[in-house]
């Protein structure tokens, strides 16, 4: 549904809030229907869970990650949110923001739908005990790119069990991205449960690994939610910069180097199976390894955004283990842009004549785990802001990478492209991302959303 917006919500009156809460399993989409109009979803912080009124005993079986945050000083060294990006500049979620509860996530065929929804949901609100913090806003881009004119999204696992197949190598196991399920070691993913004898535990279904306990996040997951403000007009500005030709824009050589850093063009190519031009037949094309093809990043540099997020058999051991260590770091990306773009088309030569860009463009990053540890947390600190990720040296993520960290005597990044006989290294990359708020949330399956109205 391409109409969405995502309210934030504190909640000022628990009683009242929960009456909310019992009408809200009704309203919210279930798994296992697919409304044609519109769509609700509802996800909860660990401040909410505490708020309306959890024991203590199963808020510690809740993950640290979730009860931590985002905003805490051992998350900002992990999460590397330095600079303008540190949460005390945040516009929400921060520590100098107004504590968010609930998140309400609107979705619609239509701008009027979405309206429509928008005003229905808001108008009960006040009447139920909840502020709205802020709500946040959602557009659709030209040919469902992000605003740096890319195709996003192309690369998402495929949920084994699901009508949908994949090759194998895409295939991950439920419980990667759903509590409740077996996950990719075999084993049920740790979920949050409820002891026996709690009043209307019974709501819930039984723990698989307790007799004696009411499992509360089956059907449920893990969500992390970050707004990501884009620099468009930095971005290509320092592309054009780099590959200036006599003192001209190479608008070819421009397009190229911004390819060889996401690792794929703007239609979705991607670069190790099209290291030089776009080739449209293979746009959107997501059936590629790199052991083979590119082992030594030739074509895809190792330092890309798309390599180091997903490295698929590329890790250091053969390629089925790698593949396998890969598919426990997966994410379920459901991201959304807001904002409007600089141009209709995105086009880079349009954006680069625009002399004075006006507004704020960005993506509201959001992705689903059931380990937020081992999955979203891993790959932002172990891959995507590792300077010496797979044998690089001096190099983080080059479009969302942070080199504001206070102990680097540079502000700026490094961006390598190996080539046979002398590699190319690009110097001074700024952060062309700002991280503008975000939290972990938990949304619960229906009969755990059940559960937290009763308690």
């Amino acid at each position: 549904m391409p109409a969405a917006e995502f309210v934030l919500l504190k909640i000022t009156d628990v009683i009242l809030a929960k009456q909310w809460l019992e009408l809200m399993p009704a309203q919210v989409t279930s798994g296992d229907e697919k409304r044609k109009n519109f769509a609700v979803n509802i996800a909860f912080t660990f401040d909410a869970l505490k708020v309306l009124g959890l024991s203590a005993e199963t808020l510690d079986t809740f993950p640290l990650e979730l009860e931590d945050g985002m905003t805490t000083s051992h998350k900002q060294l992990f999460l590397e949110d330095f600079g303008t990006s540190a949460s005390d500049y945040w516009e929400w979620g921060g520590p100098n923001n107004e504590p968010v509860h609930i998140l309400l996530m609107l979705y619609a065929v239509d701008i009027p739908m979405l309206q429509t929804l928008h005003q229905q949901q808001i108008a009960q609100l006040e009447e139920y005990g909840l502020d709205e913090i802020k709500t946040l806003d959602t557009s659709v881009l030209y040919e469902r790119k992000e605003h740096f004119g890319f195709q996003d999204g192309i690369s998402q696992p495929t949920i084994k069990g699901l009508s949908r197949q994949d090759v194998p190598e895409n295939m991950v196991s439920a419980g990667e991205f759903i509590l409740g399920y077996k996950n990719e070691y075999n084993q049920y993913t740790p979920s949050p449960v409820v002891a026996n004898g709690t009043v209307t535990a019974d709501i819930l279904p039984k723990s698989v690994d307790a007799d004696d306990k009411y499992d509360l996040g089956r059907n449920g997951s893990y969500m992390v939610f970050r707004q990501l403000k884009q620099d468009v007009g930095l971005f290509w500005k320092y592309m054009e910069k780099c590959t200036l030709k006599d003192g001209k824009c190479d608008e070819k050589e421009m397009v190229k180097l911004a390819a060889k850093m996401l690792g794929r063009w703007p239609g979705g190519s991607p670069v190790v199976m099209c290291p030089d031009d776009e080739v449209k037949e293979h746009n959107n094309e997501n059936n590629f390894d790199y052991r083979k093809a590119d082992e030594f990043g030739l074509r895809c540099p190792y330092a890309s955004h798309i390599r180091r997020s997903h490295p698929r058999d590329a890790l250091d051991t053969d390629r089925l283990t790698s593949i396998k260590v890969a598919n426990k770091h997966r994410l379920l990306r459901r991201g959304r842009s807001y904002g409007q773009p600089v141009t209709e088309t995105m086009n880079p030569m349009d954006i680069l004549k625009v002399q004075d860009i006006q507004g704020e463009r960005g993506l509201h990053f959001i992705c689903f785990n059931a380990d937020i540890g081992r999955q979203f947390e891993f790959i932002q600190n172990a891959w995507s802001n590792n300077p010496k990720f797979n044998g690089l040296h001096d190099e983080r993520d080059p479009i969302t990478g942070n080199h504001s960290h206070p102990l680097n005597e540079k502000k700026t990044g490094t961006f390598s492209i190996p080539e046979k006989e002398l590699r190319r290294r690009f110097t001074d990359v700024p952060e062309f991302v700002t991280v503008k708020g975000g939290s972990y949330f938990f949304m619960p399956g229906i009969k755990a959303l059940k559960y937290l109205a009763s308690i």
